[in-house]
Parts: C-alpha cells; structure tokens; sequence
C-alpha cells in the first residue's frame, strides 16, 4: 500500500469532482486497502463511495450496481472480477462491543474495505488505513476532501 509523505486537500464541492477524485483513486488499490471516510452527514462520503465502486465495476466491464449507504443494514458487499468491496456505516453503533460480529478486520488481500463514520474503531485496530476527512467549508457553501495516507498528488 502507498505510504503517505504530505496531505492533500481536494475541492470537491460538485458532484462531478466528486466523482473525478474517485475514479482516480481507484487505480492506487490493489486489494487489502481499509479506507475510512469522515465527515458530517450529507458532505458527500457515500457518493464518493458510489462512484468508486462504479468505475472498479467499469474497468471491469461488469454491470453497475445501485450502491447506496448501508445505514440501517451496516454493510454492503460488491464483487468484481479482482475485489470485494465491503461497504460499512458505523452511524448507528454506539459502542465497540456492536461491531465484534462485522467481520471488518478481516484480512484479505481481495478486500478493499470503506468504511463511513469510523471514528468507534480508528484507535481499535491494528491496521493501517487511508483517512479521507470530508467537509464543509465557507459556511456550507464548498465541500473538501483532504486525504491522509496515500501521497499521489
């Protein structure tokens, strides 16, 4: 996995660069990544997500798939030829003990695991994540990503 020597802070107040971030990050995975998504509600977390599960599936040329935010049933997977994605939203776990059963640390190098609202594990683990820290800025007005963990700019 690539190591990190500097941040970056993306815009990605429009949905079309939204996308563009994620299209291009796709090409830094090779499997076994654990990326973890931070943000207030509504900043853009699962539409990055939406788009680069899309494009592993494009590059695939396997059929798009609805991806939506796994709120209430905590994952969602999606397979392509070269991966498992596993999708999870920690929103409505309260305490560590809830996630014992999710199977998140799993270690497989097909996995690439995303992970929304991830604040209940990040010190709980052993692994090595890339953090994206989404946000608001300029009273709500522009949406930012800045990346931790990945030095491709």
């Amino acid at each position: 996995m690539p190591t990190a020597i500097k941040n970056s802070k993306i815009d990605i107040t429009s949905e079309k660069s939204t996308r563009e971030l994620a299209e291009k990050l796709t090409s830094y995975f090779l499997g076994g990544e654990y990326i973890f998504l931070y943000g207030e509600m509504g900043v853009g977390k699962t539409t990055f997500v939406k788009y680069f599960i899309n494009k592993l599936q494009t590059d695939e040329r396997l059929k798009l798939t609805e991806v939506t935010s796994p709120t209430f049933n905590l994952l969602n997977e999606y397979e392509t030829n070269n991966f498992v994605i596993k999708h999870y939203d920690l929103f409505r776990i309260k305490n560590t003990s809830e996630i014992k059963d999710l199977d998140i640390f799993e270690n497989n190098k097909k996995n690439i695991t995303l992970v929304e609202w991830p604040q209940l594990i990040k010190n709980n683990n052993k692994v090595e994540s890339i953090d994206l820290l989404f946000k608001y800025e300029n009273e709500l007005k522009n949406r930012t990503v800045e990346i931790k963990g990945l030095n491709i700019f």
